[in-house]
């Protein structure tokens, strides 16, 4: 379990300082929002396709594999931006291409780590919902120290020599996974599963996903607000702390604030989580965490009330991912884990591509305060509404079991006789 959550540390990382460096070197070298826009999302589609279509493939192969060749091609795609960059060769094309590479890398890389967390969480005997909490603390450590990092190198050194940290970080990652891991985690898929063509196996996973109702509204619902969180961290704060001159050295200490908080809330939620009513603190951390960003922003408040503002939503958005993974976690069977997640991922991150370029086209028709009170009230909307719908009464009906209590499960095991229990929810 530690050497799991040690690589998803230094991964996610790599990852969040990549998110600061690479769009501060568009946006100051271009002076483009929506050329910005168009680099997120050149490496936000590769990922969600990607990793959409991988999922069969990471079932089959094993997710330990499929996590160390994802680190390291994104450790020599991002290695490959900085040296391009030194010697004067890197155009916006070459940038755009590299940058898919990192995304299309990262997708599969990323889904191979969330997958062995159950069966880690079995090897080290920690319940499911404590280990969905620590995965939350080392996701919300890598918000903290990366934005953190990226920021303080960006000012110091310049956008793209803070890339040189991602590429650290992909390849330590990589040699986490090789070393620290068990060669037996994440198994591959059985002899009779390997025979099933892939779009069979595809399709197994599709049909799971169709039949869980709750399932198919988080999906929904996160879908939306990703969207919105992509247009927001993407573009829409660079472009604020660019008009206000706060510069991305407030960016990335607003990003490490809220991380820090919420790496408080996901420890909270690691120790208590398993006592707690999951609807009524998922819907209000949800309503905190969201909406108050944009609207912060939007009234031009002095930098402490901003952090203040970031540090609430950080802290109460610590309690969603581990809610979300122990759900998940409860209702997958484990042999078609990496089949469903790929496909509930992609669909809830189908908006982050396009979520740049709908915040680049928007600042420049509407203006950068009209297009944050618009995006505040649609979060608002979006997650107030959708908690009305019947299916999110089950959120907390299966707490605390695994897939084999369902006649139909969702997203992996906490059960020592894995292959029983997906026999039965099967």
């Amino acid at each position: 379990m530690a050497g799991l959550l040690a690589a998803m540390t230094v991964s996610l990382t790599g990852t969040r300082v990549s998110a600061i460096a690479l769009p501060w070197f568009v946006l100051t070298t271009t002076g483009s929002a929506a050329q910005t826009g168009a680099v997120a999302f050149a490496e936000m589609a590769p990922y969600v396709l990607v990793k959409a279509l991988t999922g069969p493939l990471v079932d089959r192969v094993g997710p330990r594999r499929i996590s160390w060749v994802g680190d390291v091609v994104s450790a020599a795609a991002a290695g490959a931006v900085v040296l391009l960059h030194a010697l004067d060769l890197l155009p916006l094309g070459a940038l755009i291409a590299l940058v898919a590479v990192v995304g299309a890398a990262r997708g599969p890389g990323d889904l191979a780590k969330e997958i062995m967390v159950p069966e880690a969480a079995e090897r080290g005997r920690v319940p499911l919902e404590r280990a969905t909490g620590l995965m939350g603390v080392t996701e919300r450590l890598a918000q903290t120290v990366g934005p953190a990092a990226g920021g303080a190198v960006v000012a110091l050194l310049g956008p793209l020599a803070s890339l040189g940290i991602s590429v650290t970080c992909f390849a330590l990652g990589s040699v986490i996974v090789a070393r620290a891991l068990p060669r037996g985690m994440g198994h591959r898929a059985p002899a009779q599963e390997v025979k099933e063509g892939y779009w069979r196996r595809f399709g197994q996973g599709f049909a799971f996903l169709r039949g869980e109702p709750l399932l198919l509204s988080v999906v929904v619902m996160v879908g939306v607000t990703n969207l919105l969180d992509a247009a927001f961290s993407q573009v829409l704060v660079f472009v604020w702390a660019k008009e206000t001159d706060h510069g991305a050295a407030v960016v990335g200490l607003n990003s490490s604030v809220m991380g820090l908080t919420a790496v408080g809330g996901s420890l909270v939620a690691a120790a208590m989580a398993h006592r707690m009513r999951r609807r009524p603190v998922f819907f209000v951390a949800f309503l905190l965490a969201g909406p108050s960003r944009f609207l912060i922003l939007a009234v031009d408040a002095p930098v402490w009330a901003t952090v203040a503002v970031f540090a609430v939503g950080g802290f109460a958005g610590g309690f969603l991912n581990p809610i979300l993974g122990a759900i998940s976690y409860e209702r997958v069977p484990r042999r078609l884990l990496g089949r469903v997640n790929a496909l509930s991922d992609s669909l809830a991150w189908a908006g982050i591509p396009i979520g740049g370029l709908v915040g680049g086209v928007a600042v420049a028709a509407a203006g950068l305060a009209p297009v944050l009170l618009a995006g505040g009230a649609a979060y608002a909307l979006t997650t107030s509404l959708t908690g009305l719908r019947p299916e999110w009464r089950e959120m907390d009906r299966l707490h605390g079991q695994g897939p084999h209590a369902l006649p139909a499960p969702r997203k992996g095991a906490d059960t020592t006789d894995a292959g029983n229990a997906d026999q039965r929810s099967t």
